[in-house]
C-alpha cells in the first residue's frame, strides 16, 4: 500500500479504505493506470480479475501496473491523503474502482471463488454511501450508489439452489430486497429531477430502474431501454455498452436487428464470454440451433463463473 500511516490533521476522509482508494486514484496517472493500480493495491482483486475487467491479457495487465510503479517512483508523484480540495479531482478514479469491485462481487470472475462474493457487493455499497456524504451533490455518486442498490436489491435471486445463474427475465422478482429497491429507485427519481445532463452512472442507474420496475419481465419498457442506451453510447461508446444496446434492440425492434448489431461487435469482444453468450440466445430464439450450440461453446471456453457457466452448459445441452 502507499499510505499506511495515521490520518492527517484535518482530513475529510475518516474511513481508512476509503482514505488510501482516493490516495491511490493520483491525477498524473491515466485514468486507467490509477484504476487498476488501487485495485490491486487496496482493492483486493487479483490481476486476474482485474485484466478480465478490462478485457485484457493477465500479463499485458501486469505489465501496465508495473509501468505505473516505475512512473511513480521516477517522477516522485507524492502519495498524500488527500484535502477536501482534491476530492473532485480524485472522484471519477474512485467511483471506477468501487464500480469494478462491485462488478466482481455481483459476478465473480474467479473460478476458484463462490459465484456470487456478498462481501464485494457490500464493502463497495458500503464506500458508495460514504462518498455521498462526503460529496451529496455529485450526481455520479448518487448515481453508482443507486446502480449498486438496484443490483444488489437482487442478489437472492440470482443463483438457484442448483448453483446455476438465474436469468433477470427468469428471477423471481418476490425475492428482491424491496427496501434496496426503494432507497435505489428514490436515488434515481432525486437524480432525474436535477438540473444537468447525467452522467454514465446515473444512466446505467436509471436502466436498473426501468428493469426492476417492471413486475414482469416481459411487461419492460424496453423502448425506454433503448432510449437510455441511446444517450449512454454517446458517454461511453465501449463495446461492452454496445452489446447491452444490441441486446434491448433485440427485443424492442426483433432478434434479428439485435444480432446485427451483435455480429458488428466480434472483432473488439471476439475473447468476452458475454458476446458469445448474447449470440447464442438470439441464434436458439431464431431456431438456429447449430450455430447457437457453437456460440455456447464458446462462451464457456471464456466463462470463468461457475455458475454461469453451469447456465450456459444447460442451454447448449438443450439444443436438439
Amino acid at each position: 500500500m502507499f499510505y499506511d500511516g495515521p490520518v492527517e490533521p484535518g482530513s475529510v476522509i475518516d474511513d481508512e479504505r476509503l482514505r488510501l482508494i482516493f490516495t491511490c486514484c493520483h491525477p498524473a496517472l491515466a485514468m486507467e493506470t490509477r484504476v487498476a493500480l488501487t485495485l490491486r493495491m487496496i482493492g483486493g482483486l487479483t490481476l486476474s480479475e482485474i485484466a478480465r475487467a478490462f478485457l485484457v491479457q493477465e500479463s499485458a495487465m501486469g505489465q501496465r501496473i508495473t509501468r505505473a510503479k516505475a512512473k511513480i517512483k521516477a517522477a516522485r508523484i507524492p502519495y498524500r491523503v488527500p484535502a477536501a480540495d482534491d476530492l473532485r479531482a480524485r472522484v471519477s478514479g474512485v467511483l471506477a474502482v468501487l464500480f469494478l469491485v462491485f462488478n466482481e462481487g455481483y459476478l465473480a470472475t474467479n473460478p476458484d471463488a463462490p459465484p456470487v462474493r456478498q462481501e464485494l457487493t457490500s464493502e463497495a455499497i458500503r464506500l458508495a454511501r460514504l462518498i455521498r456524504v462526503l460529496m451529496p451533490e455529485d450526481g455520479e455518486v448518487a448515481g453508482l450508489l443507486a446502480l449498486m442498490l438496484i443490483t444488489e436489491a437482487r442478489r437472492a435471486a440470482r443463483v438457484s439452489t442448483s448453483g446455476e445463474l438465474v436469468t433477470l427475465d427468469q428471477q423471481d422478482r418476490r425475492s428482491w430486497d424491496a427496501a434496496l429497491l426503494v432507497e435505489g429507485h428514490q436515488l434515481v427519481r432525486e437524480r432525474l429531477a436535477a438540473r444537468g445532463a447525467p452522467g454514465r452512472y446515473q444512466i446505467l442507474a436509471a436502466i436498473a430502474a426501468v428493469h426492476t420496475s417492471a413486475s414482469e419481465a416481459r411487461d419492460t419498457d424496453w423502448w425506454q431501454v433503448v432510449a437510455l442506451y441511446d444517450k449512454l453510447v454517446r458517454l461511453d461508446p465501449s463495446p461492452i455498452i454496445a452489446l447491452n444496446r444490441a441486446i434491448a434492440i433485440a427485443e424492442l425492434d426483433g432478434l434479428e436487428a439485435g444480432l446485427s448489431l451483435v455480429d458488428r461487435l466480434e472483432p473488439q469482444l471476439r475473447g468476452y464470454h458475454a458476446y458469445h453468450a448474447t449470440r447464442a440466445d438470439l441464434l436458439r430464439r431464431l431456431g438456429r440451433n447449430h450455430e447457437s450450440r457453437t456460440a455456447y461453446e464458446k462462451a464457456i471456453e471464456f466463462a470463468a463463473n461457475t455458475a454461469e457457466m453451469a447456465y450456459l452448459a444447460r442451454r447448449r445441452d438443450q439444443l436438439a
